[in-house]
């Protein structure tokens, strides 16, 4: 019993070597072809289509959706470091957000700068989706607001624009200066949640996009850009030329969507997900039977198989970065009890890394990485770090001073006390570290889903998207049952590992 624990803490810190170095692969694996969507439904939608499209015409071909991306740069580098091989995108993005303003470009123009990237451009979708200010048709004639200037002269009114708008170039900073606001109620939220703000009155204002169906369903005033700020936004698909040589099916393909898409039907596509309740795959699946004449076959899992890929995708990122994290923490909390120089520099570094927002750095580590799984974990792992260290070198200091220098005086050797005297004297200590750092993990992993690693995070990023309270529960409820199995199973292994003694002195 006496040396239980301590081979208990072997384990797990071997475990995390093994399972970190050959740990499930099967879901960071690269697909054939990779198509990206962004964080809203229209961009999930064009993806899907195109998903579609290519499963149903390139039967060799295997293709992977990665949904809801958060945000424009994210896609663009995934795109020129060959995460994704083809993503939707709008002109007037290209030219205001990717190439840095470049309005005076043509489109065979912008077309060849994208070329010199690496990246090939479709000819234009058949619609546009510009952005635009709106207002609840009756608030905005009550204030005599119809352009946006009008709304420049009403400074008192609180504005909410999505967080990204508030940031590009073609959003609110050039808005802004374009027009003369001198707001000061401006706040950035979710797309979809600003029209829970316009309806409860919360805010006067918002941007929206012009093939949005809330539109109509909310009886919105889209308001005159009278001084011509906001560009051209046609869709276009966007892909890596690579793909015109390992992929020549696909590439053509994607060039057949080309002009297939009206405005019109683009609105009824975003309004039968958003406001008829039906699935992106449902929804693409159906336009392209309808555009191309093609069988499709939709294999969507029902509910309770969507919850279960969902949380083995979240165990797995939350399993893999806990056992990393202790087969690096376990050693740098013995070395820090160990060498007081070093416990300074590895709970300073660890200490660190917890101030850093935990969305922050799962993009920072995009550039290292990519998208998917592995920036997701590495993350996690680095967020586990200091519980595990912390416990580690508090529960080996807090080890009595009279034990020590007994088993210094009996002759054992400094790795035989260490093995059979302080590492189950702190058991106790180092298992409450892991358990904080599992729990922490369970939660902050649903953060992955927005640079793809999927989990528990995708269907609370949808249901948030598509105002769904039954989609953010398939990610809520499981998420929290995890966090709590995680405590309870600590719990139970503590009173099978920690000394006897100890626990009666838990309980005394």
């Amino acid at each position: 019993m006496k040396t239980r624990s301590a081979r208990l803490l072997m384990t797990l810190w071997l475990s995390g070597l093994v399972f970190g170095m050959t740990g499930p692969r099967a879901g960071l694996a690269a697909p054939e072809f990779t198509v990206g969507s962004k964080k809203f439904t229209e961009s999930v939608v064009l993806a899907e289509v195109v998903r579609i499209l290519v499963d149903s015409r390139q039967a060799s071909i295997r293709s992977v959706h990665v949904r809801e991306l958060g945000g424009t740069r994210v896609l663009w580098n995934a795109l020129r470091s060959g995460e994704l091989d083809a993503y939707p995108e709008y002109t007037g993005t290209i030219r205001q957000e990717l190439l840095g303003g470049r309005t005076d470009l043509s489109f065979e123009q912008l077309r060849q700068v994208l070329l010199e990237r690496g990246i090939g451009m479709t000819d234009p979708l058949g619609f546009e989706n510009t952005y635009a200010i709106g207002m609840l048709e009756q608030r905005a004639a009550e204030l005599e607001v119809s352009s946006l200037s009008d709304l420049a002269a009403r400074p008192e009114l609180p504005l909410g624009f999505t967080n990204e708008f508030m940031d590009r170039t073609d959003g609110w900073p050039g808005l802004k200066q374009t027009y003369g606001f001198r707001h000061k109620d401006v706040r950035g939220m979710d797309h979809d949640l600003a029209y829970r703000g316009l309806q409860s009155g919360a805010l006067a204002a918002t941007d929206l996009y012009s093939t949005d169906a809330e539109i109509q369903t909310y009886a919105l005033r889209v308001l005159e850009d009278d001084r011509g700020f906001f560009p051209e936004y046609r869709a276009v698909l966007l892909y890596r030329i690579a793909l015109e040589q390992s992929a020549p099916g696909v590439a053509e393909l994607l060039q057949e969507l080309s002009g297939q898409i009206s405005e019109s039907q683009m609105i009824a596509m975003n309004a039968g997900v958003k406001l008829a309740g039906r699935s992106e795959t449902a929804v693409a699946a159906e336009f392209v039977r309808e555009s191309f004449g093609l069988e499709v076959n939709l294999e969507e899992p029902g509910v309770l198989g969507q919850v279960w890929a969902h949380t083995l995708a979240h165990l797995a990122l939350v399993s893999v970065s806990l056992l990393l994290a202790i087969a690096l923490a376990l050693p740098l909390g013995i070395l820090s009890a160990r060498v007081p120089s070093a416990a300074r520099v590895a709970l300073g570094m660890t200490g660190v890394v917890q101030t850093i927002p935990s969305l922050a750095l799962l993009v920072f580590m995009i550039p290292l990485l990519g998208i998917g799984a592995p920036p997701a974990i590495a993350a996690l792992f680095l967020y586990s770090l200091l519980p595990i260290v912390r416990n580690t070198y508090t529960g080996l200091c807090e080890t009595p001073a009279e034990l020590r220098e007994s088993a210094a005086a009996l002759g054992l050797p400094e790795w035989r006390r260490l093995w059979w005297i302080e590492l189950p004297l702190a058991s106790r200590s180092i298992l409450a570290g892991i358990k904080t750092s599992a729990v922490i993990n369970i939660g902050t992993a649903t953060l992955g889903a927005l640079i793809g690693a999927g989990g528990l995070g995708q269907p609370i990023l949808t249901g948030i998207r598509l105002d769904d309270l039954g989609l953010i529960l398939q990610g809520a409820v499981p998420a929290a049952l995890l966090a709590l199995l995680a405590q309870t199973g600590f719990d139970a292994l503590e009173r099978v590992v920690v000394p006897r003694g100890l626990r009666i002195e838990r309980q005394a």
